[in-house]
């Protein structure tokens, strides 16, 4: 039996001030802080029973997401970069203005690219996968995860044993906050719980 619960970060000052959020380094809103201790909280009440290791991306917004959770579960993070959002290149640190009027290729596939120095969603599946694979082979039964949005839809993705070019007709995403809950039986069969419950941030 695997447990695991996947938490997108919550508000970011990027969520609101139009700029792009990728592999800039945005701290945590004001409100994004008392989301994460919403979380926190809700989560200490439902796994009081369970240890958990928790994994988190190193991007700020996502580290300061998982360390005020981590504080209320008394767990310490493990930051990877493996679970970084994203990769869009020349964008990062511009506008999301900038990026609709300078957009290079337009994407329609998993291969395409927002830009020549970005990564593609095959690309971003890449690098989550080695990482992905460990923690389903590893002795961890209560596993947590803090990433963000892009990242956390293709782990659904992987998580329900698809493959990526899956992404082209259809894909589960989540909101800012959003706590999703998925487990793996004995006997292999994965279930998902909850896909980015809002109800933990309000």
């Amino acid at each position: 039996m695997k447990n695991i619960i996947t938490i997108q970060h919550t508000q970011s000052i990027h969520h609101t001030n139009g700029m792009v959020g990728s592999w800039t380094d945005w701290e945590l809103s004001a409100l994004g802080v008392q989301q994460a201790n919403r979380i926190g909280e809700k989560l200490k009440t439902e796994l009081s029973e369970k240890e958990f290791v928790m994994y988190s991306s190193d991007l700020l917004r996502a580290k300061q997401t998982a360390k005020i959770i981590g504080e209320h579960l008394g767990i310490v993070p493990v930051f990877r970069s493996e679970l970084r959002e994203r990769n869009l290149g020349k964008c990062c640190g511009k506008s999301v203005k900038w990026l609709r009027e300078n957009l290079e290729t337009e994407e329609k596939t998993v291969d395409d690219k927002l830009f020549s120095d970005a990564e593609s969603r095959r690309d971003e599946w890449n690098r989550l996968k080695p990482f992905f694979d460990g923690i389903i082979a590893e002795n961890d039964e209560n596993i947590i995860i803090v990433s963000h949005g892009d990242l956390l839809s293709i782990f659904n993705t992987m998580f329900l044993g698809l493959d990526i070019e899956s992404i082209n007709a259809f894909e589960i995403f989540g909101l800012a906050g959003g706590v999703s809950y998925m487990f793996e039986n004995d006997n292999g069969k994965r279930f998902i719980k909850k896909i980015s419950d809002m109800s933990y941030i309000a």
